[in-house]
């Protein structure tokens, strides 16, 4: 894939991006806020008082590969051999940080055995004496040791079910170090979703502990102002990731019946963002299931889609129409459509965000037809830049560039780590609907600095679901851009789940396309041929698959339409 080269305003933003890095720091570190947090370092709990359900879905099988010292996380496996995990050459940073989280603790919790518990205590005992002091390793970052409080507190009841007064006491000691640790980060500027979890964290220990002089009102308080920050109006998350919305939801409804259980207040903003993010979840859901595959998502874990979703509804409806976060939904005669047709997230969120912008999903019945590539989980960390450029998402490129720029991970961009630094600054969301179905038109100028056109795309569903016509244009913006649109080429492609299969129709000017249930699709492009490609899909439980994407491709001609359309053929 070739590497574009920032233009110079790219240049020239990305330089103040890296010395504006510390902005947000200042006003998080100013005022009340700071002098609260600061007095939350003084008092360690005198004593535990709920702990709060984890609703995340537990495997009891798993506590029995962790006695016999067994540890999978994050696709990698380890054996400790009779010595202590925690201080065990670690794989990857997602298996350290799984560890270190502790959320196995529901999987020990699952199995219910007498063995389990006391299993379960000897762990967390052996890790309070060899880990117990915040340092320079996995356990103690912001978001690792936010999720261990929580793990702490939800199962504290299994930890200490057989608990004498020298661990019981090492435990809340534990639990007080873990407030002033996350209290200190907190006041230190910590910014995007770890930010977001510390406040959950420590909210959920204001809840759940007597004695520290933590006061439930003023972290509720803290933590519904930066929910405002985060969740926007339409019930997404600020950083775009369906996955986000969903985890988030995890987190949040075991927070708001620990309100309930202590008979306080359930802070208003909470209330209001779980209200917002359930339809928000259902937008980006398949007929199959899954979630939509937009801005860092992999493989859709069914099991906590599903106990998310029980606490809604079960009539309720998907959004459909996102006017903040720009996504859309479109559906008839059982057919979905999802589309992304909003900015890149802001820099501070966008670590995991995608360069797909104007793409779109397509599915059926029991599956999907139309995918992005979708991200790699984290033992393939190493092919997630193949996955966040335009090309690994059902929409157009030109010149095979990304519709966003990527700081590096190495290198002066490293204090970006990853993030988007140029993108789409004006995107556009229309949506239309009349007796002939529903039209959502789109545009961005991702393009526009580097190549001189804005892009536009339109896509059509009929009132029954049996065709999707679509249109792309590049519209010239700026200067000598039309005179320079033959040195430009574009490709757009639609890249195709596993479980279809391609096959060429018409002298190569379509393609025949049959699910794995059986429906039959045609794909057609009046104007030119269709080529079938092999394509890679990274978000499969099982790892990368290969697939494949049907492709159009040409000269850049200004503001000439690229007409397609995919139609079903149901009575095949």
């Amino acid at each position: 894939m070739p590497v574009q080269a920032p233009s110079i305003a790219e240049r020239i933003r990305l330089a103040g991006m890296r010395a504006s890095a510390g902005a947000l720091q200042a006003y998080y570190v100013a005022g009340r806020p700071l002098r609260f947090l600061l007095s939350l370092r003084k008092r360690s709990p005198t004593k535990l008082v709920i702990a709060p359900q984890d609703i995340r879905t537990a495997d009891a099988t798993v506590a029995e590969e962790i006695y016999s010292g067994y540890f999978a996380f994050g696709g990698k496996a380890v054996n400790v051999h009779g010595v202590s995990p925690f201080t065990a050459d670690s794989p990857s940073p997602e298996w350290e940080n799984a560890l270190m989280g502790f959320g196995w603790l529901r999987d020990l919790r699952a199995a219910g055995t007498p063995l389990a518990k006391a299993n379960a205590a000897a762990l967390v005992d052996e890790w309070i004496s060899l880990c117990r002091f915040p340092g320079r390793n996995g356990a103690w970052t912001a978001a690792v040791a936010a999720r261990r409080l929580l793990s702490f507190l939800s199962h504290s009841p299994l930890v200490l079910d057989s608990a004498d007064l020298r661990f019981y006491r090492a435990f809340l000691k534990s639990i007080g170090r873990h407030i002033a640790y996350l209290s200190r980060e907190l006041s230190s500027g910590i910014k995007g979703e770890s930010r977001l979890l510390a406040l959950i964290a420590l909210t959920s220990a204001s809840l759940c502990t007597e004695g520290t002089g933590i006061a439930p009102r003023r972290m509720g308080q803290l933590l519904g102002s930066e929910i405002d920050r985060q969740i926007l109006l339409d019930g997404a998350h600020i950083g775009r990731n369906p996955n986000t919305v969903m985890e988030l939801l995890l987190d949040f409804l075991p927070l708001r019946q620990a309100f309930v259980a202590r008979n306080l207040e359930i802070p208003s903003q909470l209330v209001r963002a779980i209200d917002r993010m359930l339809p928000m979840l259902r937008l980006f859901r398949h007929t199959d299931g899954s979630l939509a595959l937009f801005n860092g998502i992999g493989n859709t874990r069914q099991d906590a889609l599903a106990t998310v979703l029980a606490y809604d509804d079960a009539r309720a409806r998907p959004l459909m129409n996102a006017l903040s976060s720009g996504f859309q939904r479109a559906e008839a005669g059982g057919v979905v459509v999802i589309a992304d047709l909003g900015k890149p997230p802001p820099p501070d969120f966008s670590g995991q965000a995608h360069a797909g912008t104007l793409a779109f999903e397509l599915s059926c019945g029991n599956g999907r037809i139309v995918v992005n590539c979708g991200a790699p989980d984290a033992a393939r960390g190493s092919l997630r830049d193949a996955a966040r450029v335009t090309a690994a998402h059902s929409t157009l490129a030109i010149d095979d560039a990304p519709s966003s720029l990527f700081a590096g991970y190495q290198g002066p961009d490293r204090i970006l780590a990853g993030r988007i630094v140029s993108g789409p600054r004006h995107v556009t969301s229309e949506r239309y609907e009349n007796e002939d179905g529903i039209t959502i038109q789109g545009s961005h100028d991702g393009y526009v600095s580097r190549f001189g056109f804005v892009h536009e795309r339109g896509i059509a569903l009929n009132t029954d679901g049996s065709a999707l016509a679509g249109r792309d244009r590049l519209i010239p913006s700026g200067r000598n851009a039309a005179a320079q649109a033959a040195e430009h080429s574009y490709t757009i492609r639609f890249h195709l789940h596993p479980s279809v299969r391609a096959g060429s129709i018409d002298g190569g000017r379509g393609a025949l396309l049959v699910t794995a249930d059986g429906q039959q699709w045609t794909f057609r492009a009046p104007e030119g041929a269709v080529a079938i490609e092999e394509s890679v899909f990274f978000a499969a439980p099982d790892g990368p698959r290969t697939t494949s994407q049907l492709v159009l491709s040409g000269p850049v001609v200004a503001n000439a339409a690229i007409d397609w359309i995919f139609e079903s053929h149901a009575d095949a």
